[in-house]
């Protein structure tokens, strides 16, 4: 315990028995007193005292529950609870210790934050103690998480922020569903300052008090709220993936999106915290809910800029004079002004608007969701234009309906969209031709109407039987017929479109003539036409460089779909491909991701998925970074556990091979030594050129004020550290330790899930190399190959055992000579060990050794029993004995009836 927490534990110790003793009458003043004196302590030290005194046997029973209470309290009543929470989970879990990416260099707040560290710090601060009120732990946490978010405190506390709020809270239906105090303390306050509800206006009209000054706008969200509640709302959606929380908390967030997004000439200030986000967040939202419906939505809406109502907004977006964006209500509108709340765009701004949102469609919509948003606005645009050319028949309340302005914006972007993608209009023919064959053959009264509408719909025909691959004999026969006869009908009118229906009749009459069709192929089903469009987009959303965290996830779980359904469409060796390039990724929940679909994958094609895992784990031409290796270590060791017993033949013999060969001392890596080489040499030449700077040794120009605070016994264990780091990457040019570790540890998995799958002879070489380990690679920093060594002789000692209760005949064993020697070296290693673990791993394994000889000794003696403890004989050349003992040998084998001879052994 460090010294400076020795006192407070002692404080609360003291004062926790005197306020909570069974034996004394209730002491309301002693409670009151020890909460004071945890209020007062600093958050992380009281923190750290509390875990302190809850672990096992260090006070009674009756005490134990009234600290836990105190200490699951501590996120909401102290101001910084939910941050110091925080970083004691990550200082004192197993995976925030120093990781394979860092440097040997201490760390400025004690650990990192890993992704397993996440989770439990999220479960700590989301979930609230039965002591407190869900409103209570949320109001008083929120504002915490906030200040996290904001970005003030470093991006890896924005990281932890976003995963808690949008994972541990949002993200869970009792805590984050609307109506919850999840939802109300968090989500709104960002939420509403985005779509403001008609509370806050009505609270704008309480701040302003009884005297209105009615020359003046009334604010209802300011410029910094609204960017502020921009920012945390993008922070959170886009630092962790969770395309279901994306979706439900920008449904109904188009419209204000869309606003801010296309608001005309914004100042770069603006644009980058206003506009930029708010784009960011439409197209998220586009991509997921990835509903052609949009199109249609804002091209009636270029102009929104407010409200619920967009008629009668209750506010509206409005620029300040110095030009920065806040929300103002319109109850009141300022002295003069008797015009409408929202100015009319001119035509250029329309312009820009149509341009913005063509860019939004084209970068978030797939080609096939386009061709159904254009078809939907092309149909809406076709039936409003046909009504307003009826002769003096329009219907009153159509007419009040009908936004003049709406319309407008909805041809400028059926244009655009014909202009600027019209190859991608075609991808949906069937849906096209029955629009066509729609309004070809229901024509209006009014010819100067129906040539607006006829003319669109004749180069939409002109698209679609132009395309290549178009077959008339796959078009229906009843739209074939009304299009046809339309066109014959249209080519006879003496109108400006008749010589094109002429022609397009005359093309469509011979189109199969002219590109006649290949060999006759079976056409694909429903199924994997919807496949395909499925692998295209997951693909799309997965591999585009642009795409958010949510985006990416989305097509991960894509991606999963179709491997778990097992769609015949699916490119298996182009899928490896991408995962193999994936691993590498900085994302923990993108290769995280990547290993799980690794573990899908192994159920159709075991072969290939093992065959490209264990080539990125050998890495043999030197390409892939250190972190990449070992996660393709670990996709390794889970695919091998899912295959279980199937783990067998040829592929286990070659994978355990290798990973033999991995965890081998003598492999030579050339390339890595030259690197190494290239990376010493400039490193010495730096040092060179700074001491001839400084004429003389370099002097150390760390901070004085963070070297006071660190004690001796700090020093030392970070100068340790430092060794083993550095001493992890190995001698030049041979293999790092670390993935030698790797190789022992997945050995001593498959070993665990099918022995007899690997074979005695990987067996034995992984027996001989692990002896090996612990009697010859004694240094420091080979720590945990020595560990994983341990292990592994612990592992095959559970599959033996394992073998022997189920009555499995292996076809080897673990022989006297061998267990001998193996236990030999492990009570050495007990003893004279320089690392802990080790230490503690090698008493474990030889106390276990000895109950599972003890346990073989007492067996009923089975031909069975003999077999399995009769076979791995000698270490240095092991020779396998699977029967009674080798012919000629000196050490028979259990079963063999022959007298053992005398044998004379060199020890050194």
């Amino acid at each position: 315990m460090d010294a400076n927490l020795k006192p407070v534990v002692k404080s609360i110790l003291e004062a926790g028995t005197k306020a909570y003793n069974p034996k004394q009458p209730k002491n309301t003043k002693a409670i009151k007193e020890l909460d004071e004196l945890i209020d007062r302590t600093r958050t992380p030290t009281a923190i750290a005292a509390l875990n302190s005194l809850l672990k096992p046997g260090v006070v009674p029973e009756w005490l134990h529950r009234p600290l836990k209470q105190k200490l699951t309290r501590v996120p909401a009543e102290h101001s910084d609870g939910v941050r110091a929470t925080l970083e004691f989970v990550a200082s004192v879990h197993p995976s925030s210790t120093v990781n394979v990416s860092e440097a040997a260099v201490p760390q400025a707040k004690g650990a990192n934050i890993t992704h397993e560290t996440l989770k439990l710090a999220s479960w700590a601060i989301s979930n609230p103690p039965q002591s407190i009120t869900p409103e209570a732990w949320y109001s008083a946490i929120a504002p915490q998480l906030f200040v996290l978010l904001d970005g003030g405190e470093g991006p890896d506390l924005v990281r932890a922020a976003a995963y808690i709020i949008g994972f541990g809270i949002l993200g869970r239906g009792p805590s984050g569903g609307p109506g919850t105090a999840g939802h109300k303390f968090i989500a709104e306050p960002m939420l509403d300052y985005l779509r403001p509800p008609s509370r806050l206006c009505h609270e704008a009209d309480i701040d302003a008090g009884e005297v209105v000054d009615l020359s003046k706008d009334r604010t209802v969200v300011s410029y910094d709220n609204l960017a502020t509640a921009l920012h945390r709302l993008h922070a959170v959606l886009s630092g962790h993936p969770n395309p279901s929380l994306c979706r439900r908390l920008l449904f109904h967030m188009a419209l204000p999106l869309w606003a801010l997004a296309s608001w005309p000439t914004p100042s770069p200030p603006v644009a980058a915290k206003v506009c930029t986000p708010a784009l960011d967040l439409l197209k998220i939202r586009t991509k997921l809910i990835g509903d052609p419906g949009v199109v249609l939505l804002l091209a009636r809406n270029l102009d929104y800029n407010g409200g619920h109502d967009k008629r009668n907004p209750e506010w509206i977006f409005k620029s300040t004079g110095d030009g920065l964006i806040q929300i103002v209500a319109t109850k009141h509108q300022p002295l003069g002004n008797t015009g409408p709340p929202t100015p009319r765009l001119t035509l250029e701004g329309m312009d820009d608007k149509v341009s913005k949102l063509l860019d939004i469609i084209s970068s978030t919509l797939t080609d096939e969701k386009i061709s159904l948003g254009f078809l939907e606005l092309f149909k809406r645009w076709s039936e409003s234009a046909r009504r307003s050319n009826v002769d003096g028949i329009a219907v009153k309340q159509e007419e009040e309906e009908e936004d003049p302005w709406a319309r407008f914006g909805e041809t400028k972007v059926l244009q655009g969209m014909m202009q600027r993608f019209p190859e991608k209009l075609a991808t949906q023919p069937k849906h096209v031709l029955v629009l066509v064959s729609q309004i070809l053959g229901s024509p209006g009264d009014s010819p100067d109407g129906d040539d607006k509408v006829t003319g669109v719909a004749l180069s939409l025909l002109s698209t679609v039987i132009t395309a290549s691959g178009f077959q008339k004999s796959q078009v229906d026969a009843e739209v074939l017929t009304v299009i046809e006869s339309s066109l014959d009908r249209l080519s006879k009118a003496s109108t400006d479109l008749s010589k094109t229906a002429s022609n397009l009749g005359l093309l469509l009459r011979y189109r199969d003539e002219l590109d006649p069709a290949g060999p006759t192929t079976t056409a694909p089903t429903d199924r994997q036409v919807e496949d395909r469009k499925t692998y295209k987009l997951a693909i799309s959303y997965i591999v585009d460089p642009e795409s958010p965290p949510p985006v990416r996830s989305e097509g991960l779980n894509l991606l999963s779909t179709l491997i778990t359904a097992h769609s015949s469409i699916l490119d298996i060796p182009g899928i490896l491909v991408l995962l193999s390039s994936l691993i590498a990724d900085t994302d923990e929940y993108i290769y995280l991701r990547v290993i799980k679909l690794y573990t899908q994958l192994c159920d159709a094609h075991p072969k290939s998925v093992v065959h490209e895992i264990t080539e990125g784990f050998f890495d043999t031409n030197e390409a892939r970074p250190l972190d990449a290796r070992l996660r393709f270590g670990e996709a390794l060791l889970q695919v091998i556990q899912r295959l279980g017993e199937t783990f067998a033949g040829a592929l286990a013999h070659e994978t355990g091979v290798a990973l033999v060969a991995a965890a081998g001392r003598r492999a030579r890596r050339p390339k890595t030594e030259a690197r190494q080489l290239a990376a010493a040499k400039a490193r010495e030449k730096r040092n060179r050129e700074a001491a001839e700077a400084w004429d003389g040794e370099v002097p150390d120009m760390g901070d004085d004020e963070e070297e006071e605070d660190i004690t001796a016994e700090e020093k030392l264990r970070d100068e340790v550290l430092g060794r083993i780091v550095e001493g992890w990457d190995g001698k030049q040019g041979a293999e790092d330790v670390r993935v030698r570790a790797s190789a022992l540890s997945i050995l001593g998995a498959a070993v665990e899930v099918n022995v007899a799958g690997l074979g005695r002879d990987v067996v034995a070489g992984a027996v001989d190399l692990c002896v090996s380990v612990l009697q010859m690679e004694k240094e420091v920093e080979k720590g945990i190959l020595r560990r994983a060594a341990v292990v592994f002789v612990l592992s095959f000692v559970r599959a033996l055992d394992e073998a022997r209760e189920k009555g499995r005949d292996l076809g080897f064993g673990f022989g006297n000579l061998a267990q001998e020697d193996v236990m030999r070296t492990l009570r050495y290693v007990a003893e004279t060990d320089n690392d802990g673990l080790v230490v503690q791993h090698a008493k474990d394994v030889v106390e276990s050794l000895e109950n599972w000889r003890l346990v073989r000794f007492l067996s009923t003696g089975s031909g069975q029993d003999q077999a399995l403890g009769g076979g791995l004989t000698k270490l240095a050349g092991l020779d396998i004995n699977p029967g009674n003992g080798n012919p000629g040998s000196d050490d028979p084998g259990e079963g063999s009836s022959r007298p053992k001879k005398p044998r004379i052994e060199e020890i050194e």
